[in-house]
């Protein structure tokens, strides 16, 4: 945030856990929710240096309102302790947002029960037992649940069944959610469509990715930020709004 910049803070005092939310993505909605005010417990698995980076960026700006936590979503024993950590931390627990994710090909023909446990895992596994676990302290709240899911769950991708699979459930895991956890705590999901490329895939090339591009009807990729806003708008800003999914694909689905 620049110096003499004036940004309101909505969240001023909200408690937010994000999980995935050392880099990409996650990082992005990490630095929109904190500038808002928010004081962040954020959860990585392996990205070490970019958690502690993050939260000494985050610490520099409001001394004491940004804690990491390590843990592999595909351990259900750890799920708790997150809610548990994050309410010992900071007395509280306002925002669950489910961001972490994996993503690779699972062709049919060749799938395993290892890919099968790790792409359904943290994509569908940990969103519902982290809900589970965190539901009693968001009612003390009347907090909210945000799942990001894909907005391939439509029309899968050809050759990501299980990817397709878990993102899909998540969408329903999302209304039902909303279904049991109503009227004290909110549930919505974040569907982004192109807006980073994966990391070290050769086959989004730039002959794929132009085609992408052009199957988008504003012409162009999405950034880490148009996520962050739509996370925070349905934290911040949407009271009335439950069981929703919000795409934020530059209307690439409707077009392909």
């Amino acid at each position: 945030m620049r110096s003499g910049t004036f940004v309101d803070t909505p969240l001023e005092n909200k408690v937010v856990l994000i999980t995935g939310g050392a880099k990409r993505v996650g990082a992005a909605i990490c630095r929109l929710l904190h500038t808002h005010g928010a004081s962040l417990m954020i959860h990585y698995r392996s990205s070490d240096d970019e958690a502690r980076a993050l939260q000494a960026e985050l610490n520099l700006q409001r001394p004491g309102s940004v804690a990491i936590i390590q843990g592999d979503l595909l351990n259900l024993s750890i799920l708790p302790k997150l809610v548990q950590e994050t309410v010992h931390h900071f007395g509280h627990l306002d925002a669950l947002i489910n961001n972490a994710s994996s993503y690779y090909p699972s062709e049919l023909g060749s799938i395993n029960e290892h890919q099968w446990e790790d792409l359904i895992g943290p994509n569908l596994k940990a969103p519902l037992f982290l809900a589970q676990a965190a539901a009693a302290e968001l009612k003390k709240t009347r907090g909210s649940i945000i799942n990001i899911t894909d907005m391939h769950v439509e029309r899968p991708k050809k050759g990501y069944i299980i990817y397709s699979v878990a993102k899909a459930g998540l969408v329903t895991l999302t209304k039902s959610l909303a279904h049991e956890l109503a009227p004290a705590v909110r549930v919505n999901a974040v569907a982004p469509g192109p807006v980073l490329w994966p990391e070290d895939n050769p086959q989004f090339d730039e002959v794929y990715r132009q085609r992408v591009i052009s199957q988008t009807l504003l012409k162009r990729i999405g950034e880490s930020d148009d996520v962050a806003k739509a996370v925070h708008f349905l934290l911040q800003d949407a009271p009335f709004i439950t069981g929703h999914v919000l795409a934020v694909d530059g209307g690439r689905s409707l077009n392909f």
